[in-house]
């Protein structure tokens, strides 16, 4: 009896979840506008205004990708519409979405707590959309906050919070794309979350109405992500990093230091980040001595300005195993996950040793907003690296993997790095990357610069036998670029390869730029749509470090050779 009353509750909970009580018809009589006895001058009043407050709704829709959404929303939650400014538009129609996104946070606890048959893959995947939810809606809200501050000349910080937090609710319902449980989990809220990554997409085109940010000749740039570099890094990394970044390791200050050996304060990892401070407004350096440290590690979004000193690729290593094989999401299955803002390591190695049998695996995880990987290693098998989202940037790092080894929908730069491909499973591609790119408007996308796109020592004997292609299309906008790379032999000569039939292909953006090498042959590449060999060197110019990463102040003064342009020219450090 007592278990016959726990099913009847969760069925009648989950039936609640699925019929939300604003979608069962209500019978109450809806008044009419106008009546019989309305004066006439009360009709042409109120026939204006409604006529001015479509209009007005169809001047700020037009350009949005869900068109009818956008007016409905604009029209409902704004009834004095023509009378508010863009930005106050913006941020009701995201506040809007906050609750939206509470809402759908609301059911997947509910359904978390009364489903009793879930798997253990289901219920880290449940978890997994709560805490996006929960970043989701601070994103939300930060963007209402810099919205409220004139002159509203934070649009890239807005249009990056935006990108991050409709790729939040993407990744939720990807949590469930291994399951194959009867429940079917998702059903019962992949339609709220369609819709709220609906809201967001508009929201972005709205605020694209609001861009006047322009370059000194006057032109609007068209891919003003990152900020100014300045000595190798954007500039948003302070003076205190640059000594930090130039300096060898004996000559460096840190405030905590790891060691295995008992020299340090710590001997773990994890108990030095447990002791580091909260919301950091100062950089605060953890110094890992040399040694191979087998923890699984967040850096959360409290811990802020914070960074990890190693003694060099393959001395100082962080490594795990988790994987989706063996009921991990991808998203849990990272070894490390970098989440606060503003992190930066420095001679490390990630690695996640599950294997290629294992599918899934993350060495490391990077949603941590202006983050820096410098003189870094990531290796694994497939999905190594999961620039998940936000800005990021790489310099002199190596990646080492198998199937989409480089994938998520960050705003990131590889420069002067080594991607590698390993020994993959029979019957599987090497594919170098996945970029998940869900809207034009977001600002996101991989840029690889003077890089170099290879086969790994243990891959180079069995090259033949495999094929590797450049990447391939995760998402409705994906958007790679390769500039100024040495290609191997290994690359197929299509370059790319489709995700499934002809999805994606009309609608990625995939570029190629003067890049050298046997693989960089470009007259056997693919024919889609979206996939192109830039000749002009204006339009390549978008994606240097000058112009891909413009439009705040990033990683001031770091002291890394670097050059701007499509061609080095070193700065004076």
């Amino acid at each position: 009896m007592q278990t016959t009353k726990r099913f009847l509750f969760a069925f009648s909970a989950l039936f609640l979840l699925a019929f939300p009580v604003s979608s069962f018809p209500k019978f109450t009589k809806k008044p009419h506008l106008f009546t019989q006895t309305t004066p006439l001058h009360i009709h042409l009043h109120l026939h204006k205004r409604i006529q001015t407050q479509t209009q007005t709704a169809h001047t700020h829709c037009d350009g949005s990708l869900y068109y009818q959404l956008c007016l409905d929303t604009l029209t409902t939650i704004l009834p004095d519409l023509p009378s508010k400014s863009l930005p106050e538009i913006i941020s009701a129609t995201i506040n809007h979405t906050v609750n939206d996104v509470k809402s759908a946070d609301f059911n997947v606890t509910a359904i978390r707590r009364n489903l009793h048959s879930l798997s253990a893959l289901e219920i880290r995947a449940l978890d997994d959309c709560h805490s996006l939810f929960l970043e989701t809606v601070t994103h939300l809200n930060s963007a209402i906050s810099d919205l409220k501050r004139p002159p509203y000349n934070k649009h890239n910080d807005l249009q990056t919070l935006l990108s991050a937090a409709m790729t939040n609710q993407a990744t939720c319902l990807d949590g469930f794309a291994l399951s194959n449980s009867r429940n079917k989990v998702r059903r019962y809220f992949r339609k709220p979350l369609r819709n709220i990554s609906r809201q967001i997409s508009n929201s972005l085109a709205l605020l694209k109405k609001m861009d006047g940010t322009t370059t000194s000749e006057g032109t609007t740039e068209t891919f003003p992500e990152y900020g100014e570099m300045w000595n190798g890094f954007p500039s948003w990394v302070r003076k205190k990093e640059k000594t930090l970044l130039q300096a060898a390791v004996e000559d460096t200050e840190y405030d905590l230091v790891v060691a295995k050996d008992g020299s340090g304060n710590f001997t773990t990892i994890g108990e030095a980040l447990s002791v580091a401070p909260n919301k950091s407004t100062t950089r605060f350096v953890i110094y890992i001595k040399a040694g191979a440290y087998y923890e699984y590690l967040e850096i959360d979004s409290k811990k802020t300005m914070l960074t990890l000193v190693g003694d060099g690729i393959g001395k100082t290593l962080i490594k795990g195993n988790r994987n989706v094989i063996d009921g991990w999401t991808t998203f849990r299955s990272a070894t490390v996950i970098a989440v606060g803002s503003s992190f930066i390591a420095k001679g490390i190695t990630f690695e996640n040793y599950a294997g290629a049998s294992k599918h899934q695996a993350v060495a490391l995880r990077s949603n941590s907003d202006l983050s820096v990987f410098y003189k870094c290693s990531f290796v694994g098998y497939q999905d190594t690296l999961y620039v998940h989202s936000f800005r990021q940037f790489y310099r002199e790092c190596d990646i080492y993997g198998t199937v989409d080894f480089i994938f998520g929908n960050a705003a990131v730069v590889f420069q002067k790095s080594n991607l590698y491909a390993r020994l993959p499973d029979p019957n599987q591609k090497n594919l170098f990357t996945a970029q998940g790119r869900d809207d034009p408007n977001q600002n996101t996308g991989i840029s690889i610069l003077e890089c170099k796109i290879a086969a790994g020592s243990e891959l180079i004997p069995y090259q033949t036998m495999f094929k590797s292609y450049l990447g391939r299309p995760w998402k409705k906008y994906s958007r790679t670029v390769i500039m100024r790379t040495y290609i191997g032999d290994l690359i197929d000569p299509a370059g790319w390869l489709e995700w499934s039939g002809d999805f994606a292909l009309d609608t990625l953006y995939y570029a190629e730029y003067m890049n050298r090498g046997p693989g960089s042959n470009t007259s056997g590449r693919v024919t889609w749509p979206g996939y192109k060999v830039i000749v002009n060197s204006s339009e390549a110019d978008q994606f240097t470090v000058e112009n891909f990463i413009q439009g705040g102040e990033w990683l001031d003064g770091t002291g890394v050779p670097y050059y701007l342009g499509l061609y080095e020219k070193l700065v004076d450090i």
